[in-house]
């Protein structure tokens, strides 16, 4: 059964925010306390012998080890998330805003902070359940096997903060930052290229019905297998007037139902919830976001402020790459390519444009950064079939104008 579009971009937010695998890894080191406190309290669950743990420990020395424990990964967790709030501030500023999604996706530094945090939360938890005899019927209770669990998660959070440390400045490394991006950008090319496509949608000319959003926003992503059935099971051919990462509100249709003269509510709410609208544009089902983000920090390397073509030639250096896996393809990529939904393809000379084309004003007064785009331009015309050549030749022309 397929899920409606915005239940998968909440999963898809989930995921890839900042606090889910750190969240999760609080969970798990909380109930490893737990089964750790009662493996201590019953040993003959344990399977096999501890007799390496058979110290004698006191309660004060037990508690002296977790506090020192539980209150050095937390102060180092600190530190950290504020390296990387900075690392981020200074990366939006320098490269763009809309970067920032990648720095807070990142898995290095969600995986660094849940690490620290969960032995935190561990610590804590094991120190509450030692128990000292304050009376003649108590009985001291000191857990053996979850200190020495805590011991290793100590250990761990010492390699992760080295990790972290290296980490950090590799990702807002500009070189590091283009290169993913431009390996997001050649595999979505060459995905594109492989993947299974449907006839042409027939042209219709009958009744139609127009569909638009009660929110404003980006679209986010479109439900196509579920969008598809919508359609098949009514007899419609629903044509997208808004792909992913266009901005849409109540006065724009977001989608075009030929054949029906008119929708019920049911059937118009089955169509939107079929569409997910954000606040920001994303990669999902638009590729064109990666070709932008690669085209933005081109014009901030060339800004006045900055002058850097060296940054903005290796942009278009993966672009070009990118480029050069479509540039033989003559019946233009399709994001969405279902049984019964029209969604216009896009084509090279689209993608040419978006990309190398929108890098002709900031780099044609720079004669390294110049001189760099006509080689890239030249060699991928000798890639391209006939028809695409002609594009590249007008975007050749079009930087001698300038």
């Amino acid at each position: 059964m397929s899920v409606s579009a915005r239940v998968t971009k909440v999963i898809d937010d989930v995921r890839a925010s900042y606090w889910f695998i750190p969240a999760v890894l609080v969970l798990s080191a909380m109930v490893l306390a737990q089964a750790t406190v009662i493996a201590d309290r019953n040993p003959d669950l344990i399977p096999f012998k501890l007799s390496f743990l058979a110290t004698s420990a006191s309660v004060d020395g037990a508690r002296a080890v977790l506090s020192v424990i539980a209150q050095s990964v937390i102060g180092v967790a600190g530190v950290m998330f504020s390296i990387t709030m900075v690392a981020v501030t200074f990366a939006s500023g320098q490269y763009g805003p809309r970067l920032i999604g990648n720095f807070m996706r990142d898995r290095g530094n969600q995986w660094s902070l849940g690490i620290l945090i969960s032995t935190f939360t561990y610590s804590l938890l094991i120190l509450r359940a030692v128990q000292s005899p304050q009376a003649a019927d108590a009985t001291m209770f000191v857990p053996q096997v979850s200190i020495f669990v805590a011991l290793i998660l100590a250990l761990g959070s010492v390699f992760t903060v080295i990790y972290h440390v290296h980490h950090v400045p590799e990702t807002i490394s500009v070189s590091n930052i283009i290169a993913s991006l431009g390996r997001r950008f050649i595999a979505e090319m060459k995905r594109l290229e492989t993947q299974d496509s449907h006839p042409p949608v027939p042209q219709q000319n009958g009744p139609s019905v127009d569909v638009a959003m009660h929110t404003a926003g980006y679209v986010h992503g479109i439900a196509a297998t579920r969008l598809s059935d919508l359609a098949t099971d009514n007899g419609w051919i629903v044509e997208i007037l808004a792909a992913p990462g266009v901005f849409v509100h109540a006065q724009i249709p977001m989608m075009r139902v030929w054949g029906p003269s008119d929708l019920s509510d049911e059937e118009r709410s089955a169509l939107r919830q079929c569409v997910a609208l954000g606040e920001s544009k994303t990669e999902d089902q638009n590729i064109l976001f990666i070709v932008e983000q690669l085209v933005e920090i081109v014009g901030r390397a060339m800004s006045p402020g900055i002058n850097d073509p060296f940054t903005a030639i290796s942009c278009m250096q993966w672009l070009e790459a990118g480029l050069a896996a479509a540039s033989k393809n003559t019946d233009g990529l399709g994001v969405i390519t279902e049984k019964n939904i029209s969604l216009t393809l896009i084509s090279f000379e689209r993608l040419l444009d978006a990309g190398l084309g929108n890098c002709v004003p900031y780099v044609c007064d720079d004669a390294l950064a110049r001189a760099e785009l006509e080689r890239l331009l030249d060699q991928l015309s000798a890639q391209a079939n006939v028809e695409n050549k002609k594009a590249v030749q007008h975007l050749i022309t079009r930087l001698k104008a300038h």
